[in-house]
């Protein structure tokens, strides 16, 4: 695979407290995202955040690499239905740091079995960057899935 090089713009407007901010991606698939420090840590209001959009950059990759797991071992998806949750929280010494993202996949395969799936799951992981970075980063990655 080459290099892969991927941006997104932010612009923020006030202090932290009162201030806030739109993100957009640089493919300009999205544009003026917003989100404040209120809709951070409290209700998000319509609002985003940097872990909504961890959570998802991490539940898309994870969602495309168990969809090459199960293509490689002959059972390819008809459907995958994939969530992720990250969990930010106060670490001592540390300040608020990410501690753990959460992967639930709901898989409609035919042809696959329970341990099947569980396989497939070990090895997308092992195999997904983010889950890799997040992993390095010393969060803990959660992976867990059922058949549909």
């Amino acid at each position: 695979m080459p290099r892969i090089e991927r941006a997104a713009g932010i612009v923020w407007e006030g202090n932290l407290a009162r201030g806030e901010g739109a993100i957009a991606a640089g493919s300009g698939t999205f544009t003026g995202l917003p989100y404040t420090l209120a809709t951070r840590i409290g209700r998000p209001d319509g609002k985003t955040s940097p872990e909504e959009l961890l959570a998802a950059a991490h539940g898309g990759c994870f969602t495309m690499s168990l969809a090459g797991e199960l293509t490689g071992a002959g059972t390819p998806p008809g459907r995958l239905e994939v969530s992720c949750r990250i969990v930010m929280d106060e670490v001592e010494g540390q300040g608020h740091q990410i501690v753990a993202s959460h992967v639930e996949a709901v898989a409609s395969v035919d042809g696959l079995d329970d341990a099947g799936l569980k396989a497939a799951l070990a090895a997308a992981d092992a195999g997904c960057p983010f889950s890799a970075l997040l992993k390095r980063a010393g969060a803990d990655v959660h992976v867990s899935g059922r058949l549909a």
